[in-house]
């Protein structure tokens, strides 16, 4: 399963970088999309997998290593709203970048200004 998860992680992160060196203004949004959800991930699973009981439980486990730690979940959860507030805020930047040039693509805005 660790295995599998890091493969994923790879994957997250290396169709990221792959994204951010493409031409496309859209293609790099994604790209830094990809990154923030592999880093995500990778904070998810360092904190670790257990079947403890919640943070935050009726009181029975006086013992504070049987609890879970929920930092990490609330580190995630942080990062993904925020995460989507910047996608959403790049998504209209785009519109209104290609509103104005009309194109996305990079190079043909290099070709347009000579």
């Amino acid at each position: 399963m660790n295995l599998i998860i890091a493969v994923l992680i790879g994957l997250l992160y290396a169709t990221g970088a792959y994204l951010l060196l493409r031409r496309s203004i859209v293609k790099l949004v994604l790209g830094i999309l990809f990154l923030s959800y592999a880093t995500n991930l990778l904070l998810f699973f360092t904190g670790g997998l257990s079947l403890m009981s919640p943070a935050f439980d009726d009181g029975s486990y006086p013992d504070l290593s049987q609890l879970s730690d929920p930092l990490p979940q609330a580190l995630i959860l942080t990062a993904i709203v925020i995460g989507f507030g910047l996608a959403a805020f790049s998504m209209v930047l785009i519109y209104r970048f290609f509103k104005e040039t009309g194109t996305v693509d990079l190079d043909e805005l290099s070709d347009n200004k000579k």
